[in-house]
Order: C-alpha cells, then structure tokens, then sequence
C-alpha cells in the first residue's frame, strides 16, 4: 500500500469550480437580502497566501484488498490536521467565498451555523486558517455556532488560544440543551431570520446544500483521475450518513464527468448507505418508503442483547434500539432523502443500518484492514470520538456477508471522519455559552456587533 494516489481536492481542480457552480447556481452574485444573504460563489485568484489556507485540503485513495468477489477501497478524506472530517473541503470553499466577498466590499461577515459538531469544527478551522494566513482580519470574518450540548465532547478545543485565535465572545460556541438535538436547526434558523440585518455585519446562515455540494464534487474528479470507471467492475459507493451531503456532491462531479464526455453515466457507481438506530431514516425511506420509527424490524430482548433477524438492512444485534452511536448523525426525515432514492434506483445500491454492537465485533477486523493506512485506528475503541469510518465499514462488511452487495462489486468506502481523544485538545467551558432561546444567543451576538 506504499505510494498511494493524493491530491489536494480544492487547489488540484480550482479551475473547475466556475463548471461546478454553474451546474448548481443560475447566478453567482452576492444575495442582499439579510435574512437570505450570501457572499456569492465567487471564489479569490490563486497566490501564495491561498494556497497555503487550501494547503490541507487533500485526499487519498487507498486499496484495502478483497471483500469476497470484489475489492476493497478507501477514499481517505481525514487528512486535515483541524478536523479529521471531510466538513474542511466545504468549510474551507465557504470561507473562500466570503474572503472575496470581503475583499470586493470591505464589508464583515459573520457566518452562522447550526451543527451537530463537525460542521462547526471545521469552520471554526477555516475562519482561524483564513485569519492566519491573512487572507482577512479577524474583525472582518467572524463565526458563530449552535450545537447540541450532547455533542460538546465531539468540538475541538484550543482554537481560543494561540496564534490567530479565535475570541471566543467574538466567535462565540453556543451549547443547546433542549429535548432534541436536531433543535438547534430551528433555533438557529429562528435567531437569522429575526436577527439579520442588525448585527453590524453580513449574517450568513452557511447551512445550505450547495454550499457542500460544490466542493464534494472534486470526489469524483479524484476518482476519475486515479480510479476510472471506464472499463472498471460494477462499483458502489459507500458512505455513513446524516443527510447525504457527500454522495450528493459526489453526484454533481459525475454530471460534470458526463457533461464533458468523459465518463458514461452507464457506468456510474451505485451507492450504500450507512446509518445508526437513532436516525435511520434515508434507510427506512429506501427501504420502508417513510420515515416512521414503526417501521423499524422488531426486536426482542435476548441474551442481553435485543435481537431481530426478518431484515438484513438492519442490525441483528443491538444493545439499545434507539441507542445513538455517534450524535454527528442527528438529521430525522433528511430533505435530501427523495434524491438518494432516485439515485440508487437508476445507479444501484441499498442501504444498512448498524449497531455499535455490530461496530465493536466488527472493530478487529476493520483496524486490521486500516492498519497499512497512515489513518489506524486505536487499540482502544472507546478513544475514538468519530465513528463515521467504523460506521460505514461496518456497513459494508455486514452488507457483503449478507448478500446485499451484488457479487463482482467493488466498494469504494468513503472515510469521512474518524478521530480520537488524542487528535485535539477539549473544549474548554469558558468557550462556550448555555443557550435555550433566540433570546439567549441575541444578547451575546447583540453585545459584540
């Protein structure tokens, strides 16, 4: 496995962002409106200060060996030192976008989000990274967050401190503890649309689908370059999901592949999606046709175990069925979850849920096959903090022993996250901010416009 296939997905296909936007966004131009603003999809020209804050936008692709009749792949897009996750290509185009936005106007923005961690972690990054590399200063971009406070564990620390730090009143991380993590969505929604227009800055609220479309489409150029379809077996795509953001945006690559002529929609990979018991819901609307937790297999308390074998797509053993493996996956009903659909019922594909019972059988296994990656896991699975990559092999494996994947089918794994206690330093209270109420998060954004 020496030498694997890089690439830096952002600097290495930068020419083809004007191609990609266009195939998503009928204007590129800024949006005024303050409830709706948006710095545009304009993105900065190239020197040496942007290369550096894209410097860590990179990807490999490894060859993990053989699953029965097929092989084995993984598309490594852990590399970023910031956050482990693949949210850094995204984070780092958004923060682009506003840079130049900046640049053209002189005017601040400040970008807000809800997230379930990752998301925000990696903008945090970004903004800190743009600061850093002064492509801005830190009175012109800021970046405000709203995650569960069940997910406090999973947000990296430190970026208060340091070198181009991130004033944590100015850049605040506020904790929701309400009865749903999924809440901080409307929460968050609620303070942008009450709120916009009154902060003495460009309030974007970042979380839309195009914004992560755009740069997960260079998945597919990576693949085109070092793994071609052209003449390849069948091929699936499996990825862990919330929503789906990532096979999606890897899907807009492909309509760009096969609007050049370059690559044959007939040969575009299927794809398999991976979920947990708390938020099946791509894999009970693909394979339930809705999103009613009722249509969930039964189980029966076995062995202490619960049990259940009438449906391979969903876990034969679990310790909870409504346990939550990893809070990352949060999203109940995905508005993206027609589109997969229709994608796996014209490329191929299925969909399993898994257990972290599954996970941990399955963990030897899986630490072995990444153990000739420069990504291993831990001895120890309980330092792990980002089971999305143990997630989604675990899916794989169980959906290959279960004759879900079509025999001669080469999986591509995409590793979207995966890190560990030891990968960053904790959140420190003192960063954060308690938070129920529009109310609550006005006071604080209010008091530092």
């Amino acid at each position: 496995m020496s030498h694997p296939p890089t690439a830096n997905l952002i600097l290495d296909y930068y020419d083809r962002l004007p191609e990609v936007v266009a195939a998503r966004v009928h204007d590129p131009s800024p949006v005024a409106d303050p409830v709706a603003f948006s710095p545009g999809f304009r993105f900065p020209e190239l020197d040496d200060r942007l290369r550096e804050f894209f410097s860590v936008a990179e990807a490999r692709w490894w060859q993990l060996g053989e699953h029965d009749s097929g092989r084995l792949q993984l598309l490594d897009l852990t590399r970023a030192p910031g956050t482990r996750t693949t949210k850094t290509f995204a984070s780092l185009l958004i923060v682009a976008r506003a840079v130049e936005f900046i640049r053209q106007t002189g005017e601040p923005v400040l970008i807000f989000t809800p997230t379930s961690a990752n998301k925000g972690t990696a903008l945090r990054d970004a903004v800190q990274r743009a600061i850093r590399c002064g492509l801005v200063t830190a009175d012109q971009l800021r970046i405000a967050i709203v995650a569960p406070a069940s997910c406090q564990p999973k947000l990296r620390g430190g970026l208060s401190t340091g070198d181009a730090a991130l004033d944590p009143r100015r850049n605040p991380i506020f904790l929701y503890d309400g009865e749903r993590s999924e809440g901080v969505k409307a929460l968050a929604r609620e303070f942008a649309d009450q709120y916009a227009g009154k902060l003495g800055a460009h309030l974007w609220f970042s979380l839309e689908l195009r914004n992560y479309l755009v740069a997960d489409a260079a998945r597919a150029f990576f693949e085109h370059d070092v793994a071609p379809t052209v003449g390849a077996a069948p091929r699936w795509h499996a990825h862990a999901v919330s929503s789906a953001f990532g096979l999606l945006g890897y899907n807009l690559g492909r309509d760009v592949l096969e609007e050049r002529g370059v690559a044959e929609p007939a040969q575009r990979p299927g794809f398999l999606l991976v979920q947990h018991l708390d938020t099946p819901d791509m894999v009970l609307s693909l394979r339930r046709g809705g999103f009613d937790r009722a249509l969930l297999p039964a189980y029966q308390a076995a062995g202490g175990l619960y049990r259940q074998d009438a449906d391979p797509h969903f876990p034969y053993t679990t310790y909870d069925p409504d346990e939550v493996l990893d809070p990352t996956f949060y999203s109940h009903a995905p508005a993206t979850s027609p589109a997969m659909n229709e994608l796996i019922a014209r490329y191929g594909g299925d969909g399993i849920v898994v257990s972290l019972h599954e996970c941990l059988q399955r963990y030897p296994q899986i630490r072995e096959l990444l153990s000739a990656t420069d990504r291993p896991l831990p001895a120890d699975p309980r330092r792990l903090r980002e089971f999305s990559l143990v997630m989604a092999l675990t899916g794989v494996l169980n959906a290959v022993q279960r004759g879900l994947v079509p025999d001669g089918t080469d999986i591509v794994v995409h590793a979207s996250g995966s890190y560990t206690v030891d990968d960053y330093p904790p959140l420190a209270a003192t960063d954060t901010v308690p938070v129920r109420s529009v109310a609550d998060i006005a006071k604080v954004l209010l008091g530092t416009s």
